[in-house]
């Protein structure tokens, strides 16, 4: 044993490193990611905003790096002129609001896209070019007095060029449309149902069955293939033109805060009249072509057809008769371009997103007129568009625009996701569905179907 010691000794004197007890040294401190300053411009009530806050407080809770700077645009002017300052930077339009911006990114409103586009850009750990430095000189330096920015540091890189793509983080492919802004699966989904609801609409449908019946009585398919092909391109382009002129003035209105409340109480309004239309089609108020523009309609209808089969007096006279039926008919299907054109705002939708979400709301719009079209041009029969028909139309509209209008109000942010839209259209049409039955059974006499099956 003591041999044993003093061997130990003396290779512990001779080596002392190698003998001593191992020890675990201490991980050196990772090198801090640099900050990351997101700045977020929102309004007090707006759903989307409320869901970005809440996503940015968890993304600074897993992330510590990242400052969040807030401001609010609706009710404080000059948090509002800072927004359209950052716009003026980054060569922005303001389209409404949330609007986040980190780095050279810029995105507005919020869903699954922008959080992603978030986390993937904070999880770098790279270097943000800071946003002020994108600022004009005048802006910046209104803003720092104000309070609202700390000065740039005199040592800060000025900004370089955006690139073509920058902030085009919320796009998405869409097969035959090309791209869309937001990755928008629930827009995409609730435009074409309001697109499909509105244009079941009895008061286009019945100016069309009437034109239609009308060229029919001449045998000819080549005439009705005109005459209902102008008819139906005009109608559709100037629907077009209103419905982007109404998105405009909501994208404008968004910024003002309340514009959501407002329409949705519109939307009621209007729904009440159709609901009204189904019990007591055309009395009281009602939102049909009205009675004094009917003898304008039939003369012009009658030009049509004394143009002696001369094409151009014909195609002329169909255009002018589209575009007087359109502007006629405004009154009568205004409400679900309103109404669409508040949520694409509301959602933040510019650009290409806006112009292909259009395109999908007019091409399903004209799905039934053009199934009604393309029946008379095949059969050389017309269809009628009988008081029935009309009520039942009435119905889903007026039950569909109410739901609209409820979701709007009370939980506006199930219409940004799937599931939430299929459910408001989904449980409006289960609603219709057993209206329709239960009037059957309950006063046969006076349903739709009576006296049918």
């Amino acid at each position: 044993m003591l041999r044993r010691r003093l061997l130990a000794a003396l290779l512990a004197a001779a080596f002392p490193t190698a003998l001593a007890p191992a020890q675990a040294a201490p991980d050196a401190p990772p090198d801090a990611p640099p900050t990351a300053d997101v700045y977020v411009f929102h309004g007090e009530g707006c759903p989307h905003c409320a869901a970005a806050l809440a996503f940015l407080d968890e993304l600074r809770a897993d992330h510590p790096h990242v400052r969040v700077h807030a401001y609010e645009v609706w009710h404080d002017a000059e948090n509002r002129a800072l927004l359209e300052a950052f716009a003026r930077g980054y060569r922005r339009e303001v389209r409404g609001v949330p609007v986040i911006v980190l780095g050279d990114a810029w995105w507005t409103g919020f869903a699954a896209p922008v959080a992603d586009g978030l986390r993937t850009r904070v999880a770098r750990g790279t270097p943000f070019p800071d946003p002020r430095a994108r600022l004009a000189a005048d802006d910046l330096a209104a803003a720092v007095d104000r309070g609202q920015l700390p000065p740039l540091a005199a040592t800060a890189a000025p900004a370089a060029p955006l690139a073509p793509d920058a902030a085009a983080d919320t796009t998405i492919a869409v097969p035959l449309l090309g791209t869309l802004d937001l990755a928008a699966t629930p827009l995409v989904l609730g435009t074409a149902l309001i697109g499909l609801i509105d244009g079941v609409n009895p008061c286009s449908l019945w100016v069309l069955a009437l034109l239609v019946g009308v060229v029919v009585g001449t045998r000819s398919r080549r005439r009705v293939l005109w005459v209902g092909g102008t008819f139906l391109t005009v109608t559709a382009a100037v629907y077009a033109l209103f419905i982007a002129g109404t998105f405009q003035v909501a994208a404008t209105l968004t910024m003002l805060g309340g514009v959501r409340v407002a329409v949705a109480l519109v939307a009621a309004a209007v729904a009440a009249v159709n609901l009204k239309d189904y019990v007591a089609f055309g009395r009281g108020v009602s939102l049909t072509t009205p009675d004094a523009a009917k003898p304008r309609i039939y003369r012009g209808i009658r030009r049509i057809m004394h143009a002696d089969g001369a094409w151009l007096p014909t195609l002329a006279a169909t255009a002018v008769l589209a575009l007087g039926v359109t502007i006629v008919e405004l009154p009568c299907t205004a409400g679900f371009p309103v109404v669409w054109s508040t949520w694409m705002a509301d959602a933040g939708v510019a650009g290409s997103g806006f112009w292909g979400l259009l395109a999908v709301y007019v091409t399903i719009y004209l799905l039934d007129e053009l199934a009604l079209f393309g029946a008379a041009v095949v059969t050389l029969r017309a269809v009628r568009m009988e008081e029935d028909g009309a009520r039942v139309l009435k119905l889903v509209g007026g039950v569909v625009m109410l739901a609209l209008a409820v979701a709007m109000l009370q939980a506006p942010e199930a219409l940004g996701t799937l599931r939430g839209t299929a459910a408001v259209f989904g449980g409006a049409l289960a609603v219709v569905a057993a209206t329709l039955l239960l009037h059957r059974i309950v006063h046969p006499a006076s349903s739709p179907f009576a006296g049918r099956g």
